[in-house]
Protein backbone atom coordinates (compact mmCIF):
# COMPACT_ATOMS: atom_id res chain seq x y z
CA UNK A 1 0.00 0.00 0.00
CA UNK A 2 2.85 2.43 0.82
CA UNK A 3 4.44 1.65 -2.53
CA UNK A 4 1.22 2.40 -4.37
CA UNK A 5 0.78 5.71 -2.56
CA UNK A 6 4.36 6.67 -3.36
CA UNK A 7 3.85 5.89 -7.03
CA UNK A 8 0.63 7.86 -7.12
CA UNK A 9 2.46 10.77 -5.57
CA UNK A 10 5.16 10.51 -8.22
CA UNK A 11 2.54 10.36 -10.94
CA UNK A 12 0.82 13.41 -9.48
CA UNK A 13 4.04 15.40 -9.68
CA UNK A 14 4.54 14.30 -13.25
CA UNK A 15 0.97 15.13 -14.14
CA UNK A 16 1.43 18.65 -12.87
CA UNK A 17 4.34 19.09 -15.32
CA UNK A 18 2.99 17.20 -18.29
CA UNK A 19 -0.53 18.57 -18.24
CA UNK A 20 0.19 22.28 -18.03
CA UNK A 21 0.22 22.89 -21.80
CA UNK A 22 -2.82 20.70 -22.40
CA UNK A 23 -4.99 22.19 -19.66
CA UNK A 24 -4.11 25.75 -20.54
CA UNK A 25 -6.38 25.48 -23.59
CA UNK A 26 -9.52 24.34 -21.74
CA UNK A 27 -9.33 25.09 -18.02
CA UNK A 28 -10.47 28.60 -16.99
CA UNK A 29 -8.02 30.72 -15.02
CA UNK A 30 -10.62 31.41 -12.36
CA UNK A 31 -11.04 28.26 -10.21
CA UNK A 32 -14.69 29.22 -9.67
CA UNK A 33 -15.35 29.65 -13.38
CA UNK A 34 -17.38 27.05 -15.25
CA UNK A 35 -18.35 26.08 -18.75
CA UNK A 36 -21.96 25.73 -17.63
CA UNK A 37 -24.59 28.15 -18.85
CA UNK A 38 -28.05 28.81 -17.49
CA UNK A 39 -28.48 25.79 -15.18
CA UNK A 40 -31.73 24.48 -13.71
CA UNK A 41 -31.75 21.51 -11.34
CA UNK A 42 -34.83 19.56 -10.28
CA UNK A 43 -34.06 17.28 -7.34
CA UNK A 44 -36.24 14.35 -6.30
CA UNK A 45 -36.44 12.42 -3.03
CA UNK A 46 -35.33 9.17 -4.66
CA UNK A 47 -31.70 10.24 -5.05
CA UNK A 48 -31.80 11.44 -8.63
CA UNK A 49 -32.12 14.83 -10.32
CA UNK A 50 -32.94 16.40 -13.67
CA UNK A 51 -30.26 18.82 -14.89
CA UNK A 52 -31.02 21.31 -17.66
CA UNK A 53 -28.15 23.44 -18.99
CA UNK A 54 -28.49 26.08 -21.73
CA UNK A 55 -25.16 27.30 -23.17
CA UNK A 56 -24.35 29.82 -25.90
CA UNK A 57 -22.13 27.87 -28.31
CA UNK A 58 -20.54 28.59 -31.70
CA UNK A 59 -21.70 25.79 -33.98
CA UNK A 60 -20.05 25.29 -37.37
CA UNK A 61 -21.94 24.48 -40.53
CA UNK A 62 -21.99 20.79 -41.45
CA UNK A 63 -20.70 18.09 -39.13
CA UNK A 64 -18.78 19.07 -35.98
CA UNK A 65 -18.16 17.85 -32.45
CA UNK A 66 -18.87 20.01 -29.43
CA UNK A 67 -17.65 19.22 -25.91
CA UNK A 68 -19.75 19.90 -22.83
CA UNK A 69 -17.46 19.88 -19.78
CA UNK A 70 -18.80 20.28 -16.25
CA UNK A 71 -21.60 17.73 -16.53
CA UNK A 72 -22.37 15.22 -13.79
CA UNK A 73 -19.78 12.48 -13.40
CA UNK A 74 -22.72 10.12 -12.76
CA UNK A 75 -24.76 11.17 -15.79
CA UNK A 76 -27.12 8.60 -17.22
CA UNK A 77 -26.19 9.00 -20.91
CA UNK A 78 -29.29 7.18 -22.13
CA UNK A 79 -31.45 9.99 -20.68
CA UNK A 80 -29.65 12.79 -22.56
CA UNK A 81 -31.64 15.22 -24.66
CA UNK A 82 -29.89 17.82 -26.87
CA UNK A 83 -31.56 20.67 -28.74
CA UNK A 84 -30.17 23.57 -30.79
CA UNK A 85 -31.87 25.43 -33.61
CA UNK A 86 -31.03 24.08 -37.05
CA UNK A 87 -29.00 21.12 -35.79
CA UNK A 88 -29.41 17.39 -35.43
CA UNK A 89 -27.47 15.02 -33.19
CA UNK A 90 -25.42 12.28 -34.86
CA UNK A 91 -23.50 10.74 -31.95
CA UNK A 92 -22.76 11.36 -28.30
CA UNK A 93 -19.95 10.23 -26.01
CA UNK A 94 -19.47 10.61 -22.30
CA UNK A 95 -15.87 10.60 -21.03
CA UNK A 96 -15.93 9.79 -17.33
CA UNK A 97 -12.32 8.56 -17.06
CA UNK A 98 -10.93 11.48 -15.04
CA UNK A 99 -7.32 12.58 -15.07
CA UNK A 100 -5.72 11.19 -11.89
CA UNK A 101 -2.20 9.96 -11.05
CA UNK A 102 -3.41 6.35 -10.94
CA UNK A 103 -5.14 6.67 -14.32
CA UNK A 104 -2.03 8.23 -15.88
CA UNK A 105 0.09 5.25 -14.83
CA UNK A 106 -2.55 2.75 -15.99
CA UNK A 107 -2.96 4.41 -19.39
CA UNK A 108 0.84 4.47 -19.86
CA UNK A 109 1.12 0.66 -19.98
CA UNK A 110 3.13 -0.22 -23.10
CA UNK A 111 4.41 3.33 -23.48
CA UNK A 112 7.68 5.03 -22.60
CA UNK A 113 8.03 7.51 -19.75
CA UNK A 114 10.94 9.33 -18.16
CA UNK A 115 12.02 8.48 -14.60
CA UNK A 116 13.82 11.20 -12.68
CA UNK A 117 15.67 10.09 -9.53
CA UNK A 118 17.24 12.55 -7.10
CA UNK A 119 20.27 11.64 -4.98
CA UNK A 120 19.31 12.80 -1.46
CA UNK A 121 22.97 13.33 -0.53
CA UNK A 122 24.05 15.45 -3.49
CA UNK A 123 20.75 16.60 -4.95
CA UNK A 124 21.90 15.40 -8.38
CA UNK A 125 19.18 14.22 -10.75
CA UNK A 126 19.46 11.29 -13.14
CA UNK A 127 17.07 10.59 -16.01
CA UNK A 128 16.20 7.25 -17.57
CA UNK A 129 13.72 6.21 -20.21
CA UNK A 130 11.48 3.35 -19.10
CA UNK A 131 8.62 1.39 -20.58
CA UNK A 132 5.65 0.72 -18.27
CA UNK A 133 4.82 -3.01 -18.31
CA UNK A 134 2.24 -3.41 -15.53
CA UNK A 135 0.53 -1.57 -12.66
CA UNK A 136 -1.13 -4.59 -11.01
CA UNK A 137 -0.07 -4.47 -7.35
CA UNK A 138 2.80 -2.09 -8.20
CA UNK A 139 4.51 -0.49 -11.16
CA UNK A 140 6.76 -2.74 -13.27
CA UNK A 141 8.99 -1.01 -15.82
CA UNK A 142 11.64 -2.05 -18.35
CA UNK A 143 14.82 0.07 -18.38
CA UNK A 144 17.15 -1.02 -21.14
CA UNK A 145 17.86 -4.73 -20.61
CA UNK A 146 16.52 -4.96 -17.05
CA UNK A 147 13.06 -5.28 -15.50
CA UNK A 148 12.56 -3.19 -12.40
CA UNK A 149 9.81 -2.70 -9.85
CA UNK A 150 9.64 0.85 -8.58
CA UNK A 151 10.30 0.46 -4.87
CA UNK A 152 9.08 2.45 -1.92
CA UNK A 153 12.62 3.07 -0.63
CA UNK A 154 12.15 6.70 0.30
CA UNK A 155 14.23 8.00 -2.62
CA UNK A 156 12.60 10.84 -4.57
CA UNK A 157 11.29 9.56 -7.90
CA UNK A 158 9.25 11.44 -10.47
CA UNK A 159 7.56 10.14 -13.59
CA UNK A 160 7.39 12.39 -16.65
CA UNK A 161 4.75 11.55 -19.25
CA UNK A 162 5.20 12.53 -22.89
CA UNK A 163 1.52 13.33 -23.39
CA UNK A 164 -1.92 13.12 -21.85
CA UNK A 165 -3.91 10.07 -23.02
CA UNK A 166 -6.69 11.33 -25.29
CA UNK A 167 -9.47 9.59 -23.35
CA UNK A 168 -8.58 11.13 -19.99
CA UNK A 169 -10.37 14.33 -19.02
CA UNK A 170 -9.70 16.83 -16.27
CA UNK A 171 -13.47 17.12 -15.80
CA UNK A 172 -16.44 14.91 -16.71
CA UNK A 173 -17.13 15.80 -20.34
CA UNK A 174 -19.97 15.07 -22.72
CA UNK A 175 -19.14 15.35 -26.43
CA UNK A 176 -21.84 15.57 -29.09
CA UNK A 177 -21.37 15.19 -32.84
CA UNK A 178 -23.79 17.48 -34.68
CA UNK A 179 -25.02 18.11 -38.19
CA UNK A 180 -25.89 21.79 -38.60
CA UNK A 181 -27.56 23.56 -41.52
CA UNK A 182 -25.83 26.87 -40.74
CA UNK A 183 -22.95 28.33 -38.79
CA UNK A 184 -23.28 30.73 -35.89
CA UNK A 185 -23.56 31.11 -32.12
CA UNK A 186 -26.88 30.02 -30.67
CA UNK A 187 -28.33 28.58 -27.45
CA UNK A 188 -27.76 24.84 -27.09
CA UNK A 189 -29.64 22.94 -24.41
CA UNK A 190 -28.74 19.63 -22.78
CA UNK A 191 -31.02 17.79 -20.40
CA UNK A 192 -30.19 14.61 -18.48
CA UNK A 193 -30.93 12.60 -15.34
CA UNK A 194 -28.26 11.89 -12.76
CA UNK A 195 -28.11 10.13 -9.39
CA UNK A 196 -25.97 11.65 -6.66
CA UNK A 197 -28.21 14.66 -6.00
CA UNK A 198 -30.80 14.25 -3.27
CA UNK A 199 -32.67 16.12 -0.62
CA UNK A 200 -34.67 15.58 2.52
CA UNK A 201 -36.44 17.77 5.01
CA UNK A 202 -35.17 18.41 8.52
CA UNK A 203 -37.38 19.98 11.16
CA UNK A 204 -36.38 21.70 14.38
CA UNK A 205 -39.24 21.98 16.90
CA UNK A 206 -39.02 23.90 20.19
CA UNK A 207 -41.67 22.51 22.56
CA UNK A 208 -43.16 24.65 25.34
CA UNK A 209 -44.97 22.27 27.69
CA UNK A 210 -46.44 25.06 29.84
CA UNK A 211 -48.00 26.82 26.85
CA UNK A 212 -48.82 23.60 25.01
CA UNK A 213 -47.21 24.81 21.80
CA UNK A 214 -44.26 24.28 19.48
CA UNK A 215 -42.23 26.62 17.29
CA UNK A 216 -41.08 24.77 14.20
CA UNK A 217 -38.52 25.50 11.51
CA UNK A 218 -38.25 23.38 8.38
CA UNK A 219 -34.98 23.03 6.50
CA UNK A 220 -34.27 21.53 3.11
CA UNK A 221 -31.06 19.49 3.33
CA UNK A 222 -29.56 19.18 -0.15
CA UNK A 223 -26.58 16.90 -0.86
CA UNK A 224 -24.41 16.66 -3.97
CA UNK A 225 -22.06 13.76 -4.70
CA UNK A 226 -22.22 13.85 -8.51
CA UNK A 227 -18.59 14.94 -8.93
CA UNK A 228 -19.67 18.29 -10.39
CA UNK A 229 -20.57 21.70 -8.98
CA UNK A 230 -23.72 23.36 -10.33
CA UNK A 231 -23.15 27.11 -10.45
CA UNK A 232 -25.96 29.58 -9.74
CA UNK A 233 -28.57 26.96 -10.42
CA UNK A 234 -32.28 27.60 -10.46
CA UNK A 235 -33.21 24.82 -8.02
CA UNK A 236 -36.57 23.09 -7.66
CA UNK A 237 -37.25 20.32 -5.12
CA UNK A 238 -39.94 17.72 -5.73
CA UNK A 239 -41.51 15.95 -2.75
CA UNK A 240 -42.17 12.47 -4.05
CA UNK A 241 -40.59 9.39 -5.57
CA UNK A 242 -41.19 9.17 -9.33
CA UNK A 243 -40.58 5.66 -10.60
CA UNK A 244 -37.85 4.89 -13.11
CA UNK A 245 -35.79 1.77 -13.84
CA UNK A 246 -37.95 0.09 -11.21
CA UNK A 247 -36.78 2.80 -8.84
CA UNK A 248 -33.09 1.91 -9.31
CA UNK A 249 -31.10 4.00 -11.79
CA UNK A 250 -28.11 2.24 -13.35
CA UNK A 251 -24.80 4.04 -13.75
CA UNK A 252 -22.12 2.42 -15.90
CA UNK A 253 -23.66 -1.02 -15.46
CA UNK A 254 -24.20 -0.80 -11.69
CA UNK A 255 -27.50 -0.04 -9.92
CA UNK A 256 -27.47 3.03 -7.73
CA UNK A 257 -28.88 2.34 -4.22
CA UNK A 258 -32.10 4.20 -3.55
CA UNK A 259 -33.47 5.44 -0.22
CA UNK A 260 -36.53 3.60 1.09
CA UNK A 261 -39.91 4.99 0.16
CA UNK A 262 -41.52 7.07 2.87
CA UNK A 263 -44.54 5.60 4.62
CA UNK A 264 -47.19 6.71 7.05
CA UNK A 265 -46.03 6.28 10.63
CA UNK A 266 -48.23 4.74 13.34
CA UNK A 267 -48.67 8.14 15.00
CA UNK A 268 -50.07 9.89 11.90
CA UNK A 269 -53.65 10.30 10.67
CA UNK A 270 -53.50 11.56 7.05
CA UNK A 271 -55.10 14.93 6.39
CA UNK A 272 -57.50 16.03 3.65
CA UNK A 273 -56.42 19.65 3.04
CA UNK A 274 -54.65 20.96 -0.07
CA UNK A 275 -51.51 23.00 0.60
CA UNK A 276 -50.92 26.34 -1.13
CA UNK A 277 -48.02 25.03 -3.17
CA UNK A 278 -47.52 24.28 -6.83
CA UNK A 279 -48.09 20.66 -7.73
CA UNK A 280 -46.67 18.59 -10.57
CA UNK A 281 -48.87 15.57 -11.11
CA UNK A 282 -49.12 13.97 -7.68
CA UNK A 283 -46.03 15.72 -6.28
CA UNK A 284 -45.58 18.99 -4.40
CA UNK A 285 -42.92 21.45 -5.54
CA UNK A 286 -40.61 23.32 -3.18
CA UNK A 287 -38.65 25.95 -5.16
CA UNK A 288 -35.57 27.58 -3.63
CA UNK A 289 -36.26 31.30 -3.83
CA UNK A 290 -32.87 32.44 -5.15
CA UNK A 291 -30.34 30.87 -7.46
CA UNK A 292 -27.79 28.90 -5.50
CA UNK A 293 -24.49 27.14 -6.15
CA UNK A 294 -24.63 23.42 -5.27
CA UNK A 295 -21.00 22.49 -4.71
CA UNK A 296 -19.75 18.93 -5.15
CA UNK A 297 -19.42 16.97 -1.90
CA UNK A 298 -21.48 19.58 -0.11
CA UNK A 299 -24.51 19.56 2.16
CA UNK A 300 -26.61 22.71 1.87
CA UNK A 301 -29.58 23.76 4.00
CA UNK A 302 -32.29 26.23 3.01
CA UNK A 303 -35.25 27.25 5.17
CA UNK A 304 -38.76 26.56 3.87
CA UNK A 305 -40.95 26.61 7.01
CA UNK A 306 -41.00 28.89 10.06
CA UNK A 307 -44.11 28.77 12.26
CA UNK A 308 -44.55 29.80 15.92
CA UNK A 309 -47.14 28.89 18.54
CA UNK A 310 -48.55 25.73 16.97
CA UNK A 311 -50.82 23.95 19.49
CA UNK A 312 -49.18 20.77 20.75
CA UNK A 313 -49.57 18.36 23.64
CA UNK A 314 -47.60 15.62 25.26
CA UNK A 315 -48.95 12.08 25.15
CA UNK A 316 -47.84 9.05 27.14
CA UNK A 317 -48.59 5.79 25.41
CA UNK A 318 -48.01 2.05 25.58
CA UNK A 319 -49.18 -0.69 23.23
CA UNK A 320 -49.43 -4.17 24.73
CA UNK A 321 -48.65 -6.75 22.06
CA UNK A 322 -51.24 -9.41 22.95
CA UNK A 323 -52.89 -11.12 25.90
CA UNK A 324 -49.73 -12.04 27.77
CA UNK A 325 -47.78 -10.98 30.86
CA UNK A 326 -44.84 -8.59 30.98
CA UNK A 327 -41.91 -10.00 32.89
CA UNK A 328 -41.30 -6.52 34.35
CA UNK A 329 -42.75 -3.00 34.13
CA UNK A 330 -42.21 -1.25 30.79
CA UNK A 331 -41.59 2.47 30.25
CA UNK A 332 -44.37 4.24 28.42
CA UNK A 333 -43.42 6.21 25.33
CA UNK A 334 -43.39 9.99 25.41
CA UNK A 335 -44.97 11.56 22.33
CA UNK A 336 -45.67 15.09 21.13
CA UNK A 337 -48.87 15.53 19.15
CA UNK A 338 -49.62 18.40 16.76
CA UNK A 339 -51.38 19.12 13.48
CA UNK A 340 -50.32 20.23 10.01
CA UNK A 341 -53.75 21.79 9.33
CA UNK A 342 -54.27 25.32 8.07
CA UNK A 343 -56.27 26.36 11.15
CA UNK A 344 -54.52 25.49 14.40
CA UNK A 345 -51.56 23.76 12.82
CA UNK A 346 -48.45 24.20 10.71
CA UNK A 347 -50.48 25.05 7.63
CA UNK A 348 -48.38 23.21 5.08
CA UNK A 349 -47.71 19.86 3.47
CA UNK A 350 -44.62 18.33 5.07
CA UNK A 351 -42.05 16.49 2.94
CA UNK A 352 -40.44 13.40 4.45
CA UNK A 353 -37.64 13.97 6.95
CA UNK A 354 -36.56 13.97 10.57
CA UNK A 355 -38.22 16.05 13.30
CA UNK A 356 -35.93 16.97 16.20
CA UNK A 357 -37.52 18.26 19.39
CA UNK A 358 -36.00 20.65 21.89
CA UNK A 359 -37.28 21.99 25.21
CA UNK A 360 -35.96 24.78 27.44
CA UNK A 361 -34.49 23.91 30.83
CA UNK A 362 -34.80 26.08 33.94
CA UNK A 363 -32.16 28.48 32.67
CA UNK A 364 -33.99 28.94 29.37
CA UNK A 365 -31.46 26.96 27.35
CA UNK A 366 -32.99 24.68 24.67
CA UNK A 367 -32.07 21.02 25.24
CA UNK A 368 -32.53 18.11 22.85
CA UNK A 369 -35.31 15.73 23.97
CA UNK A 370 -35.65 13.33 21.04
CA UNK A 371 -36.33 12.89 17.33
CA UNK A 372 -38.43 10.87 14.95
CA UNK A 373 -39.09 10.61 11.24
CA UNK A 374 -42.16 11.41 9.17
CA UNK A 375 -43.16 10.37 5.68
CA UNK A 376 -44.64 12.71 3.11
CA UNK A 377 -47.49 14.24 5.12
CA UNK A 378 -50.46 16.08 3.56
CA UNK A 379 -51.78 19.24 5.15
CA UNK A 380 -54.43 18.67 7.80
CA UNK A 381 -52.76 15.56 9.20
CA UNK A 382 -52.62 14.72 12.90
CA UNK A 383 -49.19 13.60 14.06
CA UNK A 384 -48.00 12.03 17.31
CA UNK A 385 -44.23 11.54 17.22
CA UNK A 386 -42.41 9.48 19.81
CA UNK A 387 -39.47 11.30 21.39
CA UNK A 388 -38.33 8.53 23.74
CA UNK A 389 -39.23 6.52 26.83
CA UNK A 390 -40.71 8.32 29.84
CA UNK A 391 -38.42 8.10 32.86
CA UNK A 392 -41.15 8.21 35.54
CA UNK A 393 -44.15 6.41 34.03
CA UNK A 394 -44.44 2.62 33.68
CA UNK A 395 -47.05 0.04 32.70
CA UNK A 396 -46.99 -3.65 33.52
CA UNK A 397 -49.52 -5.86 31.76
CA UNK A 398 -50.31 -9.21 33.43
CA UNK A 399 -52.70 -12.06 32.85
CA UNK A 400 -54.53 -12.12 36.17
CA UNK A 401 -56.82 -15.02 35.27
CA UNK A 402 -57.38 -17.21 32.24
CA UNK A 403 -60.14 -19.82 32.10
CA UNK A 404 -61.50 -22.16 29.49
CA UNK A 405 -65.27 -21.72 29.06
CA UNK A 406 -67.84 -23.71 27.11
CA UNK A 407 -69.63 -22.48 24.07
CA UNK A 408 -72.80 -22.24 26.14
CA UNK A 409 -71.10 -19.92 28.64
CA UNK A 410 -69.70 -17.95 25.75
CA UNK A 411 -73.16 -17.38 24.24
CA UNK A 412 -74.47 -15.91 27.53
CA UNK A 413 -72.22 -12.87 27.02
CA UNK A 414 -73.51 -12.12 23.53
CA UNK A 415 -74.84 -8.75 24.71
CA UNK A 416 -71.23 -7.69 25.32
CA UNK A 417 -70.15 -8.19 21.76
CA UNK A 418 -68.04 -5.39 20.34
CA UNK A 419 -69.24 -3.55 17.25
CA UNK A 420 -66.76 -1.94 14.89
CA UNK A 421 -67.67 1.13 12.79
CA UNK A 422 -71.30 0.76 13.78
CA UNK A 423 -71.70 -2.68 12.21
CA UNK A 424 -73.64 -5.30 14.13
CA UNK A 425 -71.90 -8.57 14.92
CA UNK A 426 -73.41 -11.53 13.07
CA UNK A 427 -75.65 -14.03 14.80
CA UNK A 428 -73.85 -17.23 15.80
CA UNK A 429 -75.34 -20.62 15.05
CA UNK A 430 -73.76 -23.35 17.16
CA UNK A 431 -73.12 -26.48 15.12
CA UNK A 432 -70.61 -28.07 17.45
CA UNK A 433 -69.06 -27.62 20.84
CA UNK A 434 -66.19 -25.12 20.77
CA UNK A 435 -63.89 -24.09 23.61
CA UNK A 436 -63.50 -20.40 24.34
CA UNK A 437 -61.25 -18.43 26.67
CA UNK A 438 -62.00 -15.77 29.24
CA UNK A 439 -58.87 -13.72 30.04
CA UNK A 440 -58.71 -11.02 32.68
CA UNK A 441 -55.83 -8.59 32.12
CA UNK A 442 -54.51 -6.41 34.94
CA UNK A 443 -52.63 -3.27 33.88
CA UNK A 444 -50.62 -1.62 36.64
CA UNK A 445 -49.60 1.97 35.88
CA UNK A 446 -47.17 3.89 38.08
CA UNK A 447 -46.33 7.60 38.03
CA UNK A 448 -43.38 9.18 39.84
CA UNK A 449 -44.14 12.67 38.55
CA UNK A 450 -45.43 15.37 40.92
CA UNK A 451 -48.49 15.85 38.68
CA UNK A 452 -51.05 13.40 37.28
CA UNK A 453 -50.59 12.06 33.76
CA UNK A 454 -52.83 10.51 31.15
CA UNK A 455 -51.63 7.32 29.49
CA UNK A 456 -53.11 6.05 26.24
CA UNK A 457 -53.04 2.30 26.80
CA UNK A 458 -53.68 0.17 23.72
CA UNK A 459 -54.30 -3.57 23.89
CA UNK A 460 -53.33 -5.12 20.56
CA UNK A 461 -53.28 -8.72 19.34
CA UNK A 462 -57.06 -9.16 19.66
CA UNK A 463 -57.52 -10.27 16.06
CA UNK A 464 -55.79 -13.61 15.46
CA UNK A 465 -57.42 -14.31 12.09
CA UNK A 466 -60.80 -14.76 10.45
CA UNK A 467 -61.70 -17.68 12.70
CA UNK A 468 -61.28 -15.57 15.86
CA UNK A 469 -63.20 -12.42 14.92
CA UNK A 470 -65.83 -12.79 17.63
CA UNK A 471 -64.22 -10.68 20.37
CA UNK A 472 -66.25 -9.73 23.43
CA UNK A 473 -65.41 -7.49 26.37
CA UNK A 474 -67.83 -8.40 29.18
CA UNK A 475 -66.04 -6.33 31.83
CA UNK A 476 -63.74 -3.30 31.88
CA UNK A 477 -62.90 -0.82 34.65
CA UNK A 478 -63.22 2.17 32.32
CA UNK A 479 -64.76 2.52 28.87
CA UNK A 480 -62.51 1.55 26.01
CA UNK A 481 -62.52 2.63 22.37
CA UNK A 482 -62.29 -0.06 19.73
CA UNK A 483 -59.76 1.23 17.19
CA UNK A 484 -59.99 -1.87 15.01
CA UNK A 485 -60.65 -5.59 15.29
CA UNK A 486 -57.13 -5.89 16.65
CA UNK A 487 -56.77 -2.84 18.93
CA UNK A 488 -58.71 -1.38 21.84
CA UNK A 489 -57.64 1.85 23.58
CA UNK A 490 -58.06 3.08 27.14
CA UNK A 491 -57.18 6.57 28.38
CA UNK A 492 -56.01 6.09 31.96
CA UNK A 493 -55.40 8.94 34.43
CA UNK A 494 -52.61 8.04 36.83
CA UNK A 495 -52.41 10.20 40.00
CA UNK A 496 -49.33 12.17 40.94
CA UNK A 497 -46.74 10.06 42.77
CA UNK A 498 -49.13 7.15 42.66
CA UNK A 499 -50.36 4.14 40.76
CA UNK A 500 -53.53 2.78 39.28
CA UNK A 501 -54.71 -0.69 38.34
CA UNK A 502 -57.08 -1.31 35.46
CA UNK A 503 -58.76 -4.66 34.81
CA UNK A 504 -60.35 -5.74 31.54
CA UNK A 505 -61.91 -9.13 30.73
CA UNK A 506 -61.79 -10.37 27.16
CA UNK A 507 -63.61 -13.40 25.76
CA UNK A 508 -61.99 -14.83 22.67
CA UNK A 509 -61.80 -17.99 20.60
CA UNK A 510 -58.09 -18.42 21.27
Amino acid sequence: MRLRLALLGAAASAAAIALQPALAQTAPADPNATAQGDVSVTVYNNGQALVQDVRQLPIASGRSTIAFPDVSAMIRPETLSFTAEGTGIVEQNFDFDLLTPAKLIEKAIGQDVTLIRTNPATGQETRERARVLSTAGGTVVQIGDRIEVLRDDGLPVRVIFDRVPPNLRARPTLSVTLESRRAGTRPASIRYLTPGLGWSADYVALYDEAKGAIDMQGWVTLTNSTGTTYHRANTLLVAGNPAGNNGSPVVRGRPVPQPPRSSVGPGMVPGTETADRERLGDFYLYPIAERTTIANNQTKQVSFLDVQGVPARKIYGRTVGWLASDSQPVNVQSQIAFSSSRDGGLGDALPAGAVRFYQRDRTGTPQFIGENGIGHTPMGSELALTTGDAFDVFVQAEVEKRDRITSADYERTARYRVTVNGQQVREVQIDRTVDYWRTTMRYTLTNAKPEPVEVELVQAGLDRGWWSQDLRVPSEDLPGTQLSLDRRKYVVTVPANGKREVRVTYETRY
